[in-house]
């Protein structure tokens, strides 16, 4: 953070960092659920199966902040109090 504002590159950084772990948690659950789905667990593997898609969902909105991230409201003003 800067007093005029923010640093864009600083901030897609961080944002791609929580994207990442997001794909890697992603990953992971996407591998329980199947193996919740091969040990004859259905409901334990769709609700596994609802969070992988939910994560998808979270990833892609992460994607669209850091390509909205240079677009600048002209309604927006910051004063320095």
């Amino acid at each position: 953070m800067c007093e005029g504002g923010i640093n864009t590159g600083q901030m897609k950084l961080a944002v791609t960092m929580v994207g990442d772990s997001l794909a890697q948690s992603q990953q992971w659950l996407e591998q329980l659920h199947h193996l919740a789905d091969h040990g004859r667990r259905a409901i334990t593997s769709a609700e596994l199966a609802q969070v992988t898609v939910m994560l998808g969902e979270a990833r892609e909105k992460l994607e669209s902040a850091i390509e909205n991230l240079s677009v600048v409201a002209d309604d927006v003003t910051i004063e320095r109090l």
